[in-house]
């Protein structure tokens, strides 16, 4: 039976959780995920468990964040003074914001606290410095 090796363009079903049990995603009732291992359009640490298995195999993998989204990083947390802000910007904790740096560079980040004179923005993945853990179904190589 043919192993899925780097090059091969495959389909899966995945259900991803935390270390905790809860789901982050899921392609349940969906059509199953597809991409080419080794391009770069999954997460390092989700093409190395896939590279192997057989069509119709099911396996369980834990991904360490040097392997998904990385650790999380102190710096990428920023206070910004409300006076900064847009006049017609009204933030709210969990809201996601596009920051513009001087440099032209965009970037996207999660209000994580607010007070009557700063809003803290948090730049990191939700999902970095987090172990994830797939249940993943090898359907097809294409």
């Amino acid at each position: 039976m043919k192993e899925a090796k780097s090059g091969d363009k495959v389909s899966v079903h995945y259900t991803a959780k935390l270390d905790d049990g809860s789901v982050f995603d899921s392609s349940s009732g969906r059509d199953p995920l597809e991409f080419t291992i080794g391009e770069g359009q999954v997460i390092p640490g989700f093409e190395e468990a896939v590279i192997g298995m057989n069509p119709g195999e099911i396996k369980s993998a834990q991904i360490a964040p040097q392997n998904a989204y990385g650790e999380r990083h102190d710096e990428m947390i920023i206070v910004v003074d409300r006076k900064r802000l847009p006049e017609d910007m009204n933030p709210e904790l969990g809201q996601q914001v596009e920051v513009h740096r001087p440099d032209g560079y965009v970037f996207i980040a999660i209000v994580t606290d607010l007070t009557d004179s700063t809003v803290t923005l948090d730049a990191n993945h939700p999902l970095a410095g987090k172990n994830l853990n797939f249940d993943i179904e090898l359907v097809n190589i294409l």
